[in-house]
C-alpha cells in the first residue's frame, strides 16, 4: 500500500487530520513512515449516588407497642425480631430509624406511616431527614 491508499483509508475510517505539512508531503508522526497518529480520550461519566433519608419514628403516648411493631414490618419489611428491636428503642428513646432510603421512597414510607396511624386512630408521627 503506498501513502495515498493509506491517506485514503485513513480519512474514510475518520482518523485523518489534515495539516499543512501533511498537504506538502510530511511526515505524520516523524518517523519517517507516514503513520497517521491521533490521540483519541475518553470522557467517563461517573453517576453519582442520590442523597439518602433517615425514616425516623417519633414515639408518643397513645400508639399500641403491637401496632409499632406490625407497621415496621408491613411499611418497613422489616422481621419481626428487628421491628421489635426498633420499637423498643423509639419508645425508651423518644425516635428511632425505621430505615434509610433514596428521597422518593423515604417520602412514601413516610406518608404510608402517618396515613395507617390515622386510619387507625393514632397520633403516631414519621419524619424524613437527610443523612
Amino acid at each position: 500500500m503506498n501513502g495515498d491508499e493509506i491517506r485514503r483509508l485513513a480519512i474514510r475510517a475518520g482518523t485523518y487530520a489534515k495539516s499543512t505539512d501533511r498537504d506538502e508531503g510530511g511526515d505524520h508522526d516523524g518517523s519517517g513512515n507516514g503513520t497517521v497518529i491521533e490521540r483519541k480520550t475518553k470522557t467517563q461519566s461517573k453517576t453519582k449516588r442520590p442523597p439518602m433519608f433517615k425514616v425516623i419514628l417519633l414515639n408518643d403516648d397513645y400508639t399500641p407497642m403491637e401496632f409499632v411493631v406490625e407497621l415496621l414490618k408491613s411499611v418497613f419489611h422489616k422481621p419481626h425480631a428487628e421491628a421489635t428491636k426498633i420499637m423498643l428503642w423509639v419508645h425508651q428513646n423518644g425516635m428511632g430509624i425505621a430505615g434509610v432510603y433514596p428521597f422518593e421512597v423515604a417520602e412514601t414510607k413516610v406518608h404510608t406511616t402517618e396515613e395507617l396511624a390515622r386510619e387507625a386512630q393514632y397520633p403516631l408521627k414519621c419524619v424524613m431527614e437527610k443523612e
